[in-house]
């Protein structure tokens, strides 16, 4: 293939917006108005936001239970059913809060509802 069909075939392709960030054309629709760079660089930053106000620990505790499946989303990726760590009692959990033992008491959010607003960030 020439350079020519090549530079032809980039060209054909209709432009619907631009980027609200860099203002990149847009060949294809996009809900939030950004590109995939742009939204994948948005979304890394808001992740950042969202680990730095939690300890270290209980990040670990959150991605273990996403990289084992503990969460399973009920309504679209805002409210989810998460396992206990035995595996034996589900709760339902929202970033916001949770059914466990620990989500009800509040002093500190648990690793159900940490892993639940690293999931909804990522969506």
């Amino acid at each position: 293939m020439n350079t020519t069909t090549h530079t032809a075939k980039a060209a054909a392709k209709p432009v619907i917006g631009h980027c609200l960030r860099c203002r990149r054309a847009l060949t294809n629709p996009s809900p939030d108005g950004y590109g995939p760079k742009c939204r994948t660089m948005i979304r890394r930053a808001a992740r950042a936001e969202v680990v730095a106000q939690y300890k270290p620990h209980q990040i670990e505790k959150a991605q273990e239970l996403i990289e084992q499946g503990g969460l399973i989303p009920l309504r679209a990726n805002r409210v989810f059913l998460a396992a206990s760590s035995d595996g034996s009692t589900a709760y339902r959990t929202h970033r916001a809060a949770c059914t466990c033992p620990a989500g009800i008491r509040g002093l500190h959010p648990c690793k159900h509802r940490i892993a639940a607003h690293l999931l909804s960030i990522a969506a």
